[in-house]
């Protein structure tokens, strides 16, 4: 999962070649997808035109499946959403993936600038949602309004969440699932549990299908690991600062430039992410497994210096590599 971060001392353009190139590392490590984030007006995030960067993406590579992680449906037209990823899918057929959320991923004056009612708070998202489900699928006798490209693309549609709302509405539906667990870890269990008890099978899917975003740190230290996240950290602490920037320089003492209440914020998000060396990481990963029963792991790493960010995705590929060898073995 990316979100096209820019770190201090580097502009939008920066970032983005970096996400291409980190696609390309990822697709040649064999991982499966990659996914682009819609965020707004933040200093430190590339990813608002999210269709755009897909595009960039999927030109780059050839096999892996690039998407949304995901498009914050309210705030677009699902017409508009149908025809961008019609478009997408034309161009990359077969390698193109729709996650959608109901957060605005912004605040409320960027929610005005995008055109969205402020009035509402995401309880429209089935109505938004069966629209642009409506857009996608074949086209009905007599209806004059048709996405084109879009029209009977079956893209797949993923519902993402950091609570119990869209957990609920993609089991109702029969869609799969992927819970943000690099923001939201402590609901992780109570999401998936509602997702499971809920699933209904549909065309979509038979069973459940449920995805685990965290935050992974690897390096070939553990101690390296620790000072990596620093960034992360002082980027999530800045936003509760009110002051959203690029992507910091990591530093060595967090203890110098947070407050203890300070501290308890950031980790109640953050906690839940995995950071240290080969074992450190692999034990980690071993053990979110076994306590969600996860299909599939999307992985995050807000890592200011570009070669550490990519040897970090390396780590996690070689890790993953070793566990399935292991399983089949």
């Amino acid at each position: 999962m990316d979100l096209a971060p820019i770190g201090e001392g580097f502009e939008a353009r920066d970032a983005l070649r970096n996400s291409l190139d980190l696609a390309k590392k990822a697709e040649a490590l064999g991982y499966n997808r990659f996914w682009v984030a819609e965020h707004h007006s933040m200093p430190g995030i590339a990813s608002a035109a999210t269709s755009v960067v897909i595009g960039y993406v999927g030109a780059g590579t050839s096999r892996i499946r690039v998407g949304s992680g995901g498009i914050m449906l309210p705030n677009h037209a699902p017409f508009v959403i149908a025809e961008q990823f019609g478009t997408l899918e034309a161009l990359f057929p077969g390698r193109i993936d729709l996650g959608l959320g109901r957060a605005p991923g912004s605040d409320r004056p960027t929610a005005h600038a995008l055109r969205r009612a402020l009035d509402k708070n995401g309880d429209d998202f089935p109505e938004l949602l069966e629209e642009l489900r409506f857009f996608l699928g074949e086209v009905r006798p007599g209806q004059k309004v048709q996405a084109v490209p879009g029209a009977g693309s079956n893209i797949p549609i993923w519902l993402l969440g950091s609570s119990g709302f869209s957990a609920q509405l993609a089991g109702q539906l029969g869609l799969p699932f992927s819970f943000a667990a690099h923001f939201s870890p402590e609901y992780t269990l109570p999401a998936f549990e509602l997702y499971r008890r809920n699933f209904r099978p549909s065309g979509s899917l038979e069973k459940p299908y449920a995805m685990l975003a965290l935050n992974v740190f690897a390096a070939d230290t553990t101690r390296e690991a620790e000072h990596l996240a620093t960034s992360q950290h002082q980027s999530f602490l800045n936003m509760i600062r009110g002051r959203p920037g690029k992507i910091p320089r990591p530093v060595e003492d967090m203890d110098a430039i947070w407050t203890p209440e300070e501290k308890a914020m950031v980790q109640s998000r953050l906690g839940g992410s995995v950071i240290g060396d080969r074992e450190a990481v692999r034990n980690g990963l071993e053990d979110i497994l076994a306590k969600t029963d996860a299909d599939e792991i999307i992985i995050n790493a807000m890592i200011h210096d570009h070669s550490a960010r990519l040897h970090s995705y390396e780590i996690v590929a070689d890790v993953m590599k070793q566990n399935a060898a292991s399983a089949v073995g």
